[in-house]
């Protein structure tokens, strides 16, 4: 035939096939001698993205060249040949494309898309490198399960919280309000997720009546995952008397007396009442509710008065002691204790007086001694000699019985 030869056969017609170039791509991959190690000249980066976001695969050449490069997925099926994306799953997308980097993103990750994506550059020998990418799954569920919805106080309950579906596992941590506490955790796989259940085994008392329990989860994929649940604690009553009248001061003869009883629990007490204990509550004793009045005090009423309230978790009690004073008990107290300061005022004041007396007469003595003595030798100083002298002072001295000299 004129014209030449035409291609004939079943070569032709693969030759012609619009699916041939993904044939090919995949034997030219198949047939690579692939070298890793130092030296290599691309580079990649595992990925690490939680279930349903992005991932993004980068791979870079360090010393281009112009050779081509691709990016496989886990199946060694090519995702890109440069520009060109022959695999149909359309949540791959191109994000860039040079002589340097083949950069994809991955919308929409599930766990079915973990692991290894090779980066091939075409080069002689042909190099290889692939990148990890990791898939978190965030628990589906958290769930506080409670054994007793009410408790009682003193008793141990056990709570069970429970993350389920998650990867990798969780980490549990348990807290009493800002308190943290220990659990016993149990793991369990099912194919390639993990259901953790936590145990936590409390004992509560009346103060951990409205007190938040909270179950806390510590996991790649997400930040802050708690729940909580808040305890409701019964107790036995708390019983408190107080002494309205008198308001300070002695419990004294002929005067009232009213004591009021308070008590708190939960539930709230039903049943309160008073009484005298090991004696007969007195008959001029007045009780209404929660009040108790004796209008006129007498020392038959010294003894000790209990007030009692009581709930369906138990009962509790509190004890007044009561000693009636007499009448003016606190009065000659009072009276006596102004005697003493009036006596210990009177006191200082003569000691004061005696001791200015004392002063007073001293310095009298001491001046009118003195002139004494100078009178005394007053006729031995008139006289004009010697011997006259000593004859006035002999003189002087007969003279002296007849002198009178007072003294006090």
């Amino acid at each position: 035939m004129a014209g030449g030869a035409q291609p004939r056969g079943p070569a032709a017609r693969a030759a012609g096939a619009p699916g041939l170039l993904p044939l090919l791509l995949l034997l030219l991959s198949a047939a690579a001698i692939l070298h890793r190690g130092d030296g290599q000249n691309l580079v990649t980066e595992d990925v690490t993205v939680v279930e349903g976001d992005v991932a993004t695969i980068s791979c870079r050449v360090k010393n281009s060249d112009d050779s081509v490069i691709q990016l496989l997925n886990p199946n060694r099926q090519t995702i890109y040949f440069r520009d060109f994306r022959p695999l149909k799953d359309s949540r791959f997308q191109l994000v860039n494309f040079s002589n340097s980097e083949l950069r994809v993103s991955l919308t929409n990750v599930s766990i079915s898309d973990e692991g290894r994506y090779f980066c091939q550059l075409y080069t002689d020998p042909p190099q290889e490198i692939y990148t990890t990418i990791t898939v978190l799954v965030p628990p589906r569920n958290l769930v506080i399960d409670i054994q007793k919805e009410i408790a009682v106080e003193g008793e141990e309950i056990e709570l069970n919280c429970t993350a389920m579906a998650s990867r990798p596992a969780t980490t549990i941590r348990w807290f009493k309000g800002n308190k943290e506490l220990t659990g016993k955790s149990e793991v369990e796989q099912w194919s390639d997720m993990y259901t953790v259940t936590s145990q936590l085994v409390l004992k509560v008392g009346r103060e951990d009546d409205g007190v938040p329990v909270i179950c806390l989860v510590d996991h790649p994929a997400v930040k802050d995952l708690q729940t909580q649940r808040y305890l409701e604690v019964m107790y036995k009553p708390q019983v408190r008397v107080s002494q309205n009248y008198p308001v300070q001061g002695l419990t004294r003869e002929g005067e009232p007396l009213e004591l009021t009883c308070a008590a708190f629990g939960k539930p709230q007490p039903t049943d309160m009442r008073w009484l005298r204990v090991d004696d007969e509550m007195p008959q001029h004793v007045v009780v209404s509710g929660s009040n108790l009045l004796i209008s006129n005090l007498n020392k038959t009423d010294n003894g000790t008065y209990r007030c009692e309230a009581s709930n369906a978790v138990g009962k509790s009690h509190a004890d007044y002691m009561l000693f009636v004073y007499d009448s003016r008990a606190g009065e000659e107290g009072a009276i006596r204790s102004v005697d003493h300061a009036v006596v210990g005022g009177v006191v200082a004041v003569v000691v004061f007086a005696m001791l200015c007396l004392l002063i007073i007469l001293g310095r009298y003595f001491a001046r009118h001694k003195g002139t004494y003595f100078t009178h005394e030798a007053k006729g031995a100083d008139d006289a004009a000699d010697a011997d006259t002298a000593i004859i006035n002072a002999e003189g002087g001295q007969n003279n002296s019985e007849e002198k009178k000299e007072y003294f006090i």
